[in-house]
């Protein structure tokens, strides 16, 4: 008997025992049980057939009571999926979603209200959310907090910025056990065993708030953390009626720290895209009028300096096209920037003539970059993007930076509570029946919505380079970036704007990029986003020979592998150009620790040989004493190949590798 149930585990879709419901993932090694304890609903995940979530609670609590207690169950329903779908950029041209599924109907017995708990198992986490059918016994209602936890069996080391004092999510991620931290927002990242990593997050946040997690030591010594919404000013999380659905609450699961950047979880638990054509939307490189802003040698605002003027950014123009961009940014380049001037994006600055620069660009084979501040006043936004879209458009502009620096939206609710979420949705929809790309600078944690709406192409909330310029702690530390990739990475593409070449302190002493310049091009690869600025100023970039390499460097990609990982250490990753050519970028960076790697070139095609271009630290690089020495050199390899890299203290190295011919 024993045998056939340790089948029937590793092979059923879903299983019924002890009055536990199971549901496994396609593999079979993650097996999530729901369960009802005392009339409240449960959850629970073995991984390899040891328990890692224990008992964890589920239910809503509304303002007129609890929606999930004392239940019973009404119904079960089934579902296994495995299919591809195609992205129309990405860090992998396919994406395989394969689950199986458990929907469990649960009725409160004393008044037939009916709420639904669905658990999709996938092979690298689950996700699970309620639904609320529409039903006569709940119309609209309040939710003040949900019940959600996760029961972590141990404390464990785990990375997170506090929800409380990180203000746009633009915050250095901190190793400390979960037990010794606030209320953190996420993705939280739990290095859970020396071999397993958890990481938390939620996935498709649609009308809903944004999740943050309170972590409670137990008496038992495990480690619950709680679900924390974000509030409106009322203290109501959210506003809503039945034939609803909340987010997906998400655990991905990986062995190795590099498995979690190729987990593609979140974005399989949003919805099917929604833009029929999508060959308007263009992943590119781009330049900007912008770090010469923030080291105060332009100024947002109509001045003396002024950067945004038609002279400047056609000189821009001029240069993105001679380097193979596709685009330029200029910041500043409409009223609203000095102080009481009326912010509108239907009109420029006069020393800027935007449709004499778009038509410049456009002639260049380039294409100007958009951008709109708001300080916070998303209702200004939402009364004039139906109209400035349709200029924009009709410009030839494809792309726009949206802005929302200010405490508060509208002056009155946080970006990440349902307020924020429901602004957020509205400029995406707007601009997508425009054809404008989007990138949302202070938004709400991307939760895979670009799988819906790829027109959301890349976001903020992320301590990014201008820190580099003005911070007053001296800027981003050297672990910032390798910490990155395995915390806020794993939300989603993030305007981080590397590739800064010149590493002058002029705005603050001491506060400069804290890395060597073959770092700064291996973060163009690490640091994904399908909208990608070198962001210094065209000056630095001027005969610079490691330019090359960023001039050459897509933005999506058909395959992406991840040969080194440890958080806050290193980590190389690997990536192969969508199309024909066959050809492989490689970004390796480390923190303040000098370290030698040893890459295995076996991601290639076997049979064919390859020309590898490298720039690398040289010898005498080092990030405080020689941040500009490298060495460029031009080997022969093979798939059977190994490179050994050598990464200065807080260096790096970048890596393209073209076929050269193939034996096949």
């Amino acid at each position: 008997m024993k045998r056939i149930l340790i089948i029937v585990l590793a092979t059923a879709t879903v299983l019924c025992a002890f009055g536990a419901d199971v549901v496994t993932s396609p593999d079979g090694r993650l097996a999530a049980t729901i369960s009802i304890i005392n009339g409240h609903p449960c959850y629970s995940l073995t991984i390899d057939g040891t328990e890692v979530v224990r008992p964890s609670r589920l239910g809503l609590r509304l303002a007129d009571g609890t929606l999930g207690a004392d239940v019973k169950v009404a119904a079960r329903h089934r579902d296994s999926r495995d299919e591809q779908w195609v992205q129309p950029w990405g860090e992998d041209d396919t994406v395989r979603n394969h689950y199986n599924e458990l929907a469990l109907d649960l009725r409160e017995r004393g008044n037939g209200r009916l709420l639904r708990v669905v658990m999709r198992v996938y092979d690298d986490g689950l996700g699970f959310r309620y639904e609320i059918p529409k039903q006569a016994a709940l119309g609209e209602f309040q939710i003040m907090d949900e019940l959600t936890e996760v029961r972590l069996a141990h404390d464990a080391p785990a990375w997170s910025i506090p929800s409380n004092r990180t203000e746009y999510f633009e915050g250095l991620y901190e190793r400390t056990p979960l037990t010794a931290k606030d209320t953190v927002c996420v993705p939280l990242t739990v290095e859970y065993e020396p071999d397993l990593f958890l990481a938390l997050h939620e996935a498709n946040l649609t009308d809903y708030a944004s999740l943050n997690l309170t972590p409670r030591r137990q008496a038992d010594g495990s480690v619950t953390l709680l679900a924390a919404l974000t509030p409106w000013q009322s203290g109501v999380k959210v506003e809503s009626r039945s034939g609803m659905a909340t987010p997906w609450r998400t655990i991905t699961v990986a062995r190795t720290a590099g498995h979690l950047l190729l987990s593609r979880l979140t974005l399989n638990l949003n919805e099917p895209c929604r833009i029929e054509d999508t060959s308007w939307i263009e992943p590119g490189r781009y330049l900007g009028i912008w770090w010469s802003i923030h080291k105060k040698q332009n100024t947002w605002e109509m001045g003396a300096t002024h950067g945004a003027t038609t002279e400047n950014v056609k000189r821009y123009i001029d240069f993105a096209a001679r380097h193979g961009f596709a685009g330029v940014l200029a910041e500043g380049w409409n009223p609203g920037w000095a102080a009481g001037e009326q912010v509108t994006y239907l009109k420029a600055y006069p020393d800027f003539d935007i449709e004499a620069v778009c038509r410049y660009a456009l002639d260049k084979g380039v294409r100007f970059i958009g951008h709109m501040e708001s300080w916070g006043n998303a209702a200004l936004i939402e009364r004039e993007m139906d109209d400035a879209f349709a200029w924009y458009s009709q410009m030839g502009i494809r792309a726009v930076k949206t802005g929302y620096v200010g405490h508060l939206l509208d002056g009155k609710e946080l970006a990440k509570s349902q307020y924020g979420i429901r602004h957020y949705r509205r400029v995406i929809e707007c601009a997508a029946r425009h054809h404008i790309m989007i990138d949302n600078h202070e938004p709400a944690m991307p939760t895979g919505l670009q799988r819906t709406w790829p027109n959301l192409m890349t976001q903020e909330g992320v301590r990014g380079q201008e820190y580099n310029a003005w911070s007053g702690d001296g800027g981003n530390p050297p672990s910032h970036t390798v910490t990155l990739p395995f915390t806020r990475g794993l939300a989603g593409p993030m305007d981080f704007t590397p590739a800064i070449f010149w590493q002058g302190d002029d705005v603050v002493p001491g506060t400069h990029p804290h890395s060597t310049l073959a770092k700064q091009l291996g973060e163009f690869v690490v640091l994904y986003s399908p909208l990608q600025m070198a962001a210094d100023a065209i000056e630095h970039y001027q005969g610079q020979p490691a330019f090359t390499f960023i001039e050459s460097c897509p933005t999506t990609w058909s395959r992406t592998v991840v040969p080194h990982a440890r958080i806050g250490e290193y980590v190389t990753v690997a990536r192969r150009e969508r199309g024909n050519g066959g050809r492989w970028f490689v970004g390796s960076i480390t923190n303040e620790r000098a370290r030698t790697l040893e890459l295995p070139l076996d991601f290639l095609t076997p049979g064919t040989t390859y020309r590898a271009m490298i720039y690398a630290d040289a010898s005498e690089a080092d990030y405080e004493r020689d941040p500009y020495a490298m060495e460029i050199k031009q080997l022969t390899v093979t798939a059977s190949d190994t490179l050994t890299l050598r990464l200065a203290r807080s260096g790096g190295c970048a890596i393209r590798i073209e076929p050269i011919h193939s034996s096949r």
